[in-house]
């Protein structure tokens, strides 16, 4: 009985480094909000992502969020159209977690109900679950950006490197912060 349950664990291993994208990606599919937030990291594809949602009329306002990236994608969503007056900057966070409580605390000032978060897919779901996990009254939809996803791809973006390092991300998160991946809300 325990040979099967590792080998079920070990075949599970294989097939989310295999296959990623469904285990790392959470995408809620369109949807209207109050404001989109974009994430900081990756390799810049985030604003593009958060330019084509305003452009859809997603939502009517755009939040970047994170330390050093900040003003990159700001000027990143000036170039592709969104105006200025839509943007603003949240530029203290260093990590997923201080992206979400940061942002959260703006969003309850504002009395904010529904927020998009953009940011890669392999972050998708870890980026998900932290804003679901620090403000659960809310309402957080998932619009990732897509690049590079063919696998031959990734040694250019270095992809492969970070979809290993995402899920001990997601490992870490959930024992020290109690941010459960896979929980609808949170696993309080």
């Amino acid at each position: 009985m325990a040979f099967g349950s590792i080998g079920l664990l070990l075949l599970l291993a294989v097939a989310a480094m295999v296959f990623p994208q469904p285990f790392l990606c959470v995408d809620s599919g369109p949807v209207n909000a109050d404001v989109i937030v974009v994430l900081g990291g990756g390799s810049h594809e985030r604003p593009g992502r958060a330019a084509e949602l305003f452009k859809e009329h997603a939502a009517p306002r755009i939040i970047i969020s994170g330390w050093g990236d900040a003003e990159i994608n700001q000027r990143l969503l000036l170039a592709a159209g969104v105006p200025a007056s839509a943007i603003e900057l949240e530029n203290r966070s260093r990590t997923t977690r201080e992206n979400a409580q940061f942002v959260i605390q703006s969003l309850r000032e504002e009395k904010v109900a529904r927020v998009i978060i953009v940011t890669s897919w392999y972050h998708s779901r870890r980026a998900l679950a932290c804003f679901r996990h620090y403000a659960p009254e809310l309402k957080f939809y998932s619009r990732p950006a897509y690049f590079a996803t063919a696998r031959a791809d990734w040694p250019h973006n270095r992809i492969g490197c970070r979809v290993r390092l995402e899920y001990a991300k997601l490992l870490g998160y959930w024992i020290r912060d109690g941010v459960c991946p896979f929980c609808p809300v949170n696993c309080d």
